[in-house]
């Protein structure tokens, strides 16, 4: 038999956007659901789980959660750098383990979530406006009526499509990775693998998750190639390639595989009753293709937002316009000149990694983290520029200023 629910916010969703943005929104004294299509939250992996220390401590991840890194190493066909550290500054995920972690501390809040519930259809007022969501869950047909309605599907962007204002994305990065056990490994140190070899558009990884569990991965740019990052893997893999070999014997215990948007900051983000968060925003950092922070980041201030329209009566797109105004004043501006580094990056040669490198290997490590984050602030890049008189770190510097 159909079943039908009324609350005031739904999220699609559960990963860290969507958990987020339920968190937030709970906290405001609303009634909130949260549907997730999977059989549990993060019953698939489709990301790596680069983060950072810094976002980490700001969202009260646990300790438990994370393996920290202070070590980076860059790997092209004939040169190789690693930036070291005394304390950590970056982190690998347990992905399942924080995203579950997430989801609990907005179900401990009040939060209703419902997993199973493919949602495919949106539900529309006489004006047009999105009221509401439909789909298929464990008893059959149900709906979920709502105020305002937070899509945080991710990649695929199940209800904004549904409400015809956006189109599948047109770049995007795939990538392939295997979750093994091995035989050697520095649990402080990733790797990133850059040149043809590993991926002519994207970049190959070994990040580390701690007791000798490693993820070793693919990442590859649609259209600027037509290279499969699962067949390229695994030829990367059976060859040992590069810091591979370093690892011994490998197991495979799980296989990942994920695309996220490369589009940049090119939709809108809010109409009436309905906010875009994380993927489904295109919130991502082009430069390693990572944007967990920023959909836990922009999931609460959506949260926030919306429960605060709902509360107001007033579930309109001007009212709703604060989340965008956030994450646009935060990141926007980062982010396009993220993508001019990428541009950059694309058209490198073999050759041209290897004198990238030598760029690289100029940088702190803070100014790394700084730069590999995309978080290209003006006094940032002019005391990088200061700090590093070097023809090469000046035209990083210009690069990212828009100069030729």
């Amino acid at each position: 038999m159909p079943k039908e629910y009324d609350y005031d916010l739904v999220v699609i969703g559960g990963g860290p956007a969507g958990s987020s943005a339920a968190f937030a929104a709970v906290k405001k004294d609303i009634k909130v659901a949260l549907l997730e299509k999977e059989n549990s939250i993060a019953e698939t992996v489709r990301t790596s789980g680069v983060t950072w220390i810094q976002n980490i401590k700001e969202f009260g991840i646990p300790d438990d959660c994370f393996n920290p890194i202070k070590n980076f190493s860059f790997c092209s066909p004939n040169n190789e750098v690693t930036i070291s550290d005394t304390v950590p500054r970056a982190a690998v995920l347990d992905v399942r383990k924080t995203y579950r972690w997430l989801a609990n501390e907005s179900r401990k809040l009040g939060v209703d979530i419902f997993v199973k519930m493919n949602i495919k259809n949106v539900i529309k007022n006489e004006k047009g406006d999105i009221v509401g969501v439909s789909g298929t869950g464990p008893n059959g047909k149900t709906t979920f009526h709502s105020k305002v309605v937070i899509d945080a599907t991710g990649f695929p962007s199940t209800i904004c499509k549904a409400m015809g204002f956006v189109h599948q994305w047109k770049r995007f990065g795939a990538g392939a990775e295997y979750e093994m056990k091995v035989e050697h490994v520095d649990s402080d140190t990733w790797w990133l693998m850059v040149g043809q070899q590993y991926s002519p558009a994207g970049y190959a990884w070994i990040f580390p998750l701690g007791d000798n569990i490693v993820r070793i991965g693919v990442g590859v740019g649609k259209p600027e190639s037509d290279v499969d990052p699962t067949q390229r893997l695994d030829e990367i893999i059976k060859k040992k390639l590069g810091p591979i070999k370093k690892l011994g014997k490998l197991k495979k215990i799980e296989f990942h595989y994920g695309l996220i948007p490369n589009d940049g900051l090119s939709r809108k983000t809010v109409f009436n009753n309905l906010i875009l968060v994380g993927d489904s925003a295109g919130q991502a950092n082009p430069l390693v293709l990572e944007g967990i922070r920023y959909a836990i980041k922009f999931g609460r201030v959506a949260g926030k937002v919306a429960a605060d329209a709902i509360k107001s009566g007033n579930t309109n797109k001007k009212s709703l316009y604060p989340y965008e105004a956030n994450w646009r004043k935060e990141i926007e501006s980062k982010i396009n000149s993220a993508g001019k580094v990428q541009d950059r990056w694309l058209g490198l040669t073999d050759e041209g990694w290897d004198k990238e490198l030598d760029i690289i290997k100029e940088l702190k490590s803070e100014e790394f983290i700084d730069f590999i984050k995309a978080d290209f602030g003006l006094s940032n890049m002019i005391k990088l520029a200061t700090h590093h008189p070097k023809l090469v770190v000046r035209q990083l510097f210009n690069i990212v200023k828009g100069k030729k």
